[in-house]
């Protein structure tokens, strides 16, 4: 009936392992739809929640990836997935916003710790911290790049971390990781330890004596922050 009452009242709704996306915005047209959301057209996608919640989503060329707790996705963007009868797939084009998910290979996640992802011209790099793990993403193969030579160490100093940040130092092509670990009766402030993988020698050169809150690299220098003060690395103090 079109007079009648829902049985359940509206309430808020948590979608961990979904999306929702409204209309289109175009500014050279003068279209903007982003406060519609039309329920009679395929405005969802939901992920398999087996993999976890999604914690961290990245546009890649003409994909979406999205880091689950336990997996990495790929998600085609404005195409689907044919699949034919003995498996392989062809590429289509669709008018779905999000299309075919298809989750890379490797047993691993972003565990609940998007803040460890730091991108590359090349790749991506991210931790899984309930597996004491650190990935590197490229094309669509993972690499486990804690194993080399470092396997031990993240197993051991992986466990009861209050954080886990990461940034790129474009200059050095090193990817720094810092592990924040949780306040105790007898500190003042959490301590951390940041370590550089470097992409050249493909291994864990050194350790490093700053902790940032976050940090970027821009134009060939890379900055990080910390209690809100900006730091430039690399640069020779000021005589």
């Amino acid at each position: 009936k079109a007079s009648t009452t829902m049985a359940e009242q509206y309430k808020e709704e948590r979608r961990s392992s979904g999306m929702i996306f409204s209309g289109i915005f175009n500014s050279t047209s003068g279209i903007n739809r982003l406060n519609q959301f039309i329920q009679a057209e395929p405005i969802t996608k939901d992920l398999n929640p087996v993999y976890g919640t999604i914690q961290k989503l990245f546009t890649r060329n003409t994909d979406t990836l999205a880091f689950c707790e336990d997996k990495v996705l790929n998600i085609l963007t404005n195409k689907d997935a044919l699949f034919n009868a003995d498996g392989k797939s062809n590429v289509t084009s669709n008018q779905m916003v999000l299309g075919q998910a298809v989750p890379i290979q490797g047993n691993v996640g972003i565990s609940t710790n998007p803040e460890s992802f730091a991108t590359t011209p090349r790749g991506m790099y991210f931790a899984d911290q309930m597996r004491g793990q650190v990935g590197y993403l490229q094309g669509n193969q993972i690499k486990i790049i804690s194993d080399f030579g470092m396997k031990d160490y993240f197993n051991d100093n992986f466990n009861d971390l209050s954080g886990l940040k990461g940034t790129y130092d474009d200059k050095k092509n090193e990817y720094n990781i810092t592990l924040c670990s949780k306040l105790s009766y007898q500190q003042f402030r959490p301590t951390t330890t940041t370590l550089s993988f470097n992409e050249l020698n493909q291994g864990w050169v050194s350790f490093k004596d700053f902790g940032p809150e976050c940090g970027t690299s821009l134009n060939n220098e890379y900055y990080t922050w910390n209690k809100g003060i900006l730091y430039q690395h690399h640069r020779e103090k000021d005589i």
